[in-house]
């Protein structure tokens, strides 16, 4: 094992999860749904609660992983999460029962994201999660800068995508979808970004102004 993976193995075994979060975890192995993991989650959690976020919207619910590490680092925020499937919705909410977090500070909207998305109104949210359908990568992040407020974070999971994108032999559609949106965002001056390498990738934006 080379010392980057060494790193990178530290990283997710430093962090402790909660028991809700671990048992959310569980839930999403036995359903086979891809979670983020506990170094991504640590991570987005401490943006929440850097940004002191209020307002999330999550495009892609899971089984609640990613919603309880973003509510873990901000309890006074209101989620927003869309997905597809209601089942795994239905889990998430036990989850965030489980946690204590309060009825209402989480919305659940069941539906397919890119109809959803555009009914939501723009820059309205402090961060945006994106961890849904990787063919629809790019589509989701404009949707996102639209919904994000000026100073506002997009961030975009798995977005080196199981190793493949940093290998140039890689070429089907998905890993040439994040390669685009990567190749874009560096060249823009609408959002600062940072690439990071925790899980397989997180993308960070923060939108410059409205």
């Amino acid at each position: 094992m080379s010392d980057k993976d060494l790193s990178w193995r530290f990283a997710e075994d430093f962090v402790v999860e909660s028991a809700e979060i671990m048992q959310a975890r569980q839930h999403s192995l036995e359903q086979g749904v891809e979670a983020v993991s506990p170094a991504m989650g640590a991570q987005i959690g401490v943006i929440a609660a850097a940004t002191r976020a209020r307002t999330i919207i999550e495009i892609g619910t899971g089984l609640g992983v990613s919603g309880l590490w973003l509510m873990s680092g901000a309890p006074e925020a209101t989620l927003t999460s869309i997905d597809i499937e209601l089942d795994y919705q239905q889990s998430a909410r036990k989850a965030f029962t489980a946690a204590g977090i309060p009825i209402n500070r989480a919305r659940f909207i069941t539906g397919r994201a890119l109809d959803v998305l555009p009914r939501m109104n723009e820059s309205s949210y402090d961060i945006v999660l994106v961890d849904a359908d990787p063919h629809s990568v790019i589509e989701y992040v404009e949707h996102g800068l639209r919904l994000a407020r000026a100073g506002g974070t997009v961030l975009v999971a798995h977005a080196l995508w199981r190793g493949r994108v940093a290998d140039p032999v890689q070429r089907d559609d998905t890993v040439t979808d994040y390669r685009t949106l990567l190749r874009e965002i560096a060249g823009s001056s609408a959002v600062h970004s940072a690439l990071s390498p925790v899980g397989d990738g997180l993308l960070q934006l923060t939108k410059v102004s409205d």
